[in-house]
């Protein structure tokens, strides 16, 4: 196993352990047995705890940013009907995740639990690689938009928070389960057009 290869386990051993246990419980050892290496092997790659959770927490969001503007690069690029483009963008970027993003979003849930306890460091990497430049990303289609005359966005940044916002599909209530698609499309359907609402009327007199 090369260098590389036992970096790249012990970042996926590390994020099951820290998706599953958080950041304040999980040890060393667990994670060096879940990544199938020495804890000596670790401590090779990465200083302590906080330097390896930075790590997989801006590698695992890196790769979730990947594939949530690849979802909104594929709708927004070419609008058609906004209201049906964004809808079936919004269906597409808060549909249950697979497998492949369950650990990073599941990590995500863990660091919001944790917050207080977790290296502040870490948290500026998680937003800065994952969520901003998703935002920044989406903001930059509403800001062309606004520049076409398709929508009045004087912030686009801030439209694209109140936009992410309005469609998104946590409810407490669910408890764990996962929204039907028909709810899902409710919901964003609901939130694009309040949020259309805004942004289309909203226009300086």
């Amino acid at each position: 196993m090369t260098r590389e290869d036992k970096r790249r386990a012990i970042l996926a051993g590390a994020l099951t352990v820290f998706a599953r246990d958080g950041y304040t419980r999980a040890g060393i050892d667990t994670i060096a047995r879940a990544a199938g290496v020495s804890t000596r092997t670790i401590y090779n790659h990465f200083t302590d705890k906080a330097e390896l959770f930075q790590a997989v927490i801006q590698d695992s969001a890196a790769r979730a940013a990947d594939a949530q503007i690849a979802v909104i690069d594929r709708h927004l690029r070419k609008i058609t009907d906004l209201e049906a483009d964004l809808v079936d963008f919004g269906r597409e970027l808060t549909a249950p995740t697979g497998d492949g993003q369950a650990g990073h979003f599941a990590l995500v849930r863990q660091i919001n639990a944790e917050a207080g306890h977790i290296p502040q460091a870490a948290i500026d990497a998680w937003q800065e690689t994952g969520p901003l430049r998703v935002r920044r990303a989406l903001a930059a289609h509403l800001r062309r938009w606004s520049e076409q005359g398709l929508l009045h966005a004087e912030d686009p940044d801030r439209a694209a928070v109140h936009l992410l916002l309005l469609i998104s599909v946590h409810d407490p209530s669910y408890r764990g389960a996962e929204p039907t698609d028909a709810e899902i499309t409710r919901t964003v359907t609901a939130g694009v057009r309040a949020f259309l609402y805004g942004h289309l009327r909203a226009r300086p007199e």
